[in-house]
Formats: C-alpha cells, structure tokens, sequence
C-alpha cells in the first residue's frame, strides 16, 4: 500500500475546509502557506529524512497559542489589529520540528471563556460563531470550539486546544472526538495566552486515542511514546472507579451510554468499582477556583501582553477599556464581568489567593482524586463527560446540567475523553480520570474502551451537518 503524501494530506483537509466550513466556521485564520510546508515535508521524505511518526500530518492550532507567521487573537479584536508575535509558542516549535504542517488557527470561546459569566461557547469578535457539525443550531462547546468542529468534521485529523476547566473535555464531548487534557506542565504554556498558570494545560484533540496520544507525545517532547500505550487487550487488571454522586444523574442522555462503557470495561477485564466518591467535593462551590482563576488572569495576561509587538493592550484594564470602546462589535451579545472582577479582586500575592489555592488543591489532590485512587487502590476513574450539546443561544446563558471536569482542574492532573455514542442524534462521551503523569494509563484503558465500543455499536457515525437537532 502507497503510504500517504503530506501533499495529499493538506490537499484532502484544505478541499474539506473549502466544503464544510462554511457551515461550522471552525477555522479563523488559514495558514497560506500549508501547501508549500506540505512539499517541504515531502522533499525530506524522498530524501529518507522522517522526523517522526506524524511527518506530513496536518494540523490546527487554536488561536490561543502563538505562531509568528499568522495572527494570534485569542479571539480578540483588541489582538487581531495587532502584529503577530514575535515567535512560535513552544509546543508549535515542536509541532514543526516534528514535521507537522499547520494548517491554520482554529476559533475559540473568545478569550478562552474568562471574559463573561454569561458567554457564547464557540464565539468570538475575531472569528464568528463556530457551530456543531452533529447540529449547526447547537453549540460545539468551549473554548477549543474550532479544535473540535474541526477534528469532527473531518477538516483536520489534528487539532491542539487548550483547557483551564473543560475547555478540551466539552468541545471533545459535544463534537464527538477524543481530547487529553494532559498534566498542568507536561505541555509547555510559553506563548500561549494565558488564563491560569495552576491549571492551564494544552494538549490534543484527534479522531481516535493513538492519534491523540501521537500528538500527545510531540507536544510533550520529553520522549514518552504515548500512542504505545494505544493497545487493545490491556483493560485486563485494570481497576476503575466510578464516582457516581455529583458526576452522574444529571443527564440521562449521557449516563445510558457512560453505563454500557462501563460494562464494556468489565466485559474486557476491568474491575469496577462503586462507590468511589469525592467526598471532598461535596462542599466545593467553585468560588475558590475562580478567585484562583482571576488573580492568576490578571497577571499572566499582564505578563503575556507585554511581550506583543506593536501599541496594543498592556494591561487587563486596557483590554477592558478597548471592548467598551468597541462595545458594538466585541460586547454586542455578552458583557466582561470576569475580567471586570479580575480587576477588583484579590492579586497572587495576597493572602485570599494563597487560602484559596490550598484548599483547591486539597480538594481536588489529597482529600480529592489520590484519596479515592489510593483508598481503593484504582488506575482510573470514569464518569460521564456533559451532557448533549446545548443549543446556541447568544441572548441567554447557557444551560449546561453538569460537567466532570473541575476535579481535575483544580488538581492539574490529566484528563481523556472518549465518545461513548450518540443520543438524540448528537455525541455523549466518557472521560478518565487519572492522578499526575498517569496519561499512559489513561491512553491504555481509553483506548482498550475504544477497541471494545467499535466492536460492540462501531464508530461514532460522521456528522451530516444537519440544521436543526
């Protein structure tokens, strides 16, 4: 079999682009140049240079994450009049040095969805409104939305996102495709727009877990093969524990298929465990994680705006500034009340900031996930992901019933999404929960859920773009 130019692989995803993004507006910015790397890369090939196991493979890159050739806008207005940065961000050092081919920036959630309590996912002043393949009047989730639509609407069989709580488990979940949100520190975060330095964590969005774990592995450049652990056959042993209070019940669409993973996990030889609740969870209000959250903003984002070329924002306060002095285009459908609060709030160094971050990490870590793993002597834990997209609705906030995902946020540590199914025609997922650095057992037990799923109902059927769901 004739192995796959890169030519033929840019090829194929810029035709699909120029087919379908029109409806899903998943890519904010193309890379002009793609075509020109995709030769580049070929050349090396003839000439017996490989730069690894993903040379000549395309990818998206969300438009969170600096690249000096094209803008980097988070979304923004404020930094899409501005030049671009002045260099790559590390993960897209290493994405090249790899032999990827970028394809271009992908939308998000503007300002990775710290901008407003009442915000759109998947919408931005930059790049419009991103759209769920499964169902164009439902959301493809936050804030890697483009990641996401693309990946599932087979624009990319790559794409890079970012999560500070979610924003790679929801767009995975809601567009139907796999996503690791890795250990805070495994991927670098230089040059990338900041939220939260305790939880900000890059990381892959693909089709299947190997793919994801192949870009996993080339994000990460510490040499781990993480898609060696993609192996169906070793749920055998493997200990699973089911938190069912707070991470079940909340949407019956997404617990009937979380259900029969579950059996499926057994069935393979897994032992499951129930009764393996968080009971340090119980009283978590997330009011800790957001002062976290917003102290570290301020910041970070301080830190990031001053290394831009060019006369743009410095400061939180100036970007604010600059959205009320365009409030007819950026604040037209939804305020800044978070960046307002990071403003008035307590700083890193006070003493709020420093309470608040002990008792997240106590909750999410001691009393938290290596309580319950240790406790019952677990790899993993699994729970339904989200529910069900929700329908798009720029008036009013969005109505999501529950979420997995503030756990291992506020813990740092590393969390995989799966497709479990479809339900009322759109995806339902389930993620893995694992202590820090656990990514290879997650990569093993999310990828033996996957062999046994597509043997038992098969792959999750490719979205056919419908209107209305």
């Amino acid at each position: 079999m004739t192995l796959e130019t890169a030519v033929e692989r840019v090829e194929r995803a810029l035709a699909r682009a120029d087919e379908v993004d029109g409806m899903v507006a998943a890519v904010c910015t193309p890379d002009p140049a793609a075509r020109t790397r995709a030769r580049e890369r070929d050349a090396e090939t003839r000439e017996g240079r490989s730069r690894g196991p993903l040379h000549g493979w395309p990818v998206l890159v969300k438009d969170n994450v600096d690249t000096a050739d094209l803008p980097t806008t988070a979304g923004s207005l404020a930094l899409a009049a501005q030049p671009n940065p002045a260099r790559d961000a590390a993960l897209v050092t290493r994405l090249r040095e790899a032999g990827l081919v970028v394809l271009g920036k992908a939308n998000l959630s503007e300002w990775a969805n710290i901008r407003d309590e009442g915000s759109a996912s998947g919408w931005s002043g930059y790049g419009g409104l991103t759209r769920n393949p499964y169902a164009l009047n439902r959301s493809a989730g936050g804030s890697s939305s483009g990641s996401g639509a693309a990946v599932a609407a087979g624009i990319t069989p790559l794409a890079v996102g970012t999560e500070t709580d979610g924003s790679i488990s929801c767009p995975a979940a809601f567009n139907g495709c796999v996503g690791i949100k890795p250990t805070v520190g495994l991927v670098p975060t230089d040059g990338v727009v900041p939220i939260s330095r305790s939880q900000d964590s890059p990381g892959p969005m693909a089709s299947t877990v190997r793919d994801a774990a192949a870009l996993l592995g080339v994000l990460a450049g510490n040499g781990t093969d993480y898609a060696s652990y993609a192996v169906d056959g070793r749920l055998a042993g493997k200990r699973i524990g089911v938190p069912r209070a707070r991470y079940w019940g909340y949407s019956s669409h997404a617990d009937g298929p979380a259900e029969r993973a579950v059996q499926l996990l057994a069935r393979q030889g897994a032992t499951i465990v129930d009764g393996t609740d968080l009971t340090s969870m119980e009283e978590f209000d997330g009011h800790d994680e957001l002062l976290v959250m917003l102290a570290e903003l301020r910041s970070g984002l301080e830190g990031y705006l001053a290394g831009r070329p060019g006369d743009g924002p410095r400061t939180l306060a100036d970007v604010v500034a600059w959205n009320r002095a365009h409030a007819d285009v950026e604040l037209q459908h939804f305020g800044q009340s978070l960046f307002e609060q990071a403003l008035e709030g307590p700083g890193v160094g006070s003493r709020e900031y420093a309470e608040a971050r002990a008792r997240c990490l106590r909750a999410g870590r001691d009393d938290g996930i290596d309580a319950v793993l240790r406790a019952h002597d677990l790899d993993a834990l699994v729970t339904p992901s989200y529910g069900p997209a929700v329908p798009i609705d720029l008036v009013n906030p969005e109505a999501h019933t529950g979420s997995c995902t503030t756990p291992s946020a506020i813990a740092g540590y590393p969390l995989l999404t799966v497709p479990s199914g479809l339900s009322a025609g759109l995806p339902v997922a389930v993620s893995f929960w694992g202590t820090a650095a656990s990514e290879p057992t997650l990569v093993e037990i999310a990828a033996g859920y996957e062999a046994a799923r597509d043997r038992d109902t098969g792959p999750l059927p490719a979205p056919t773009f419908p209107t209305f769901v």
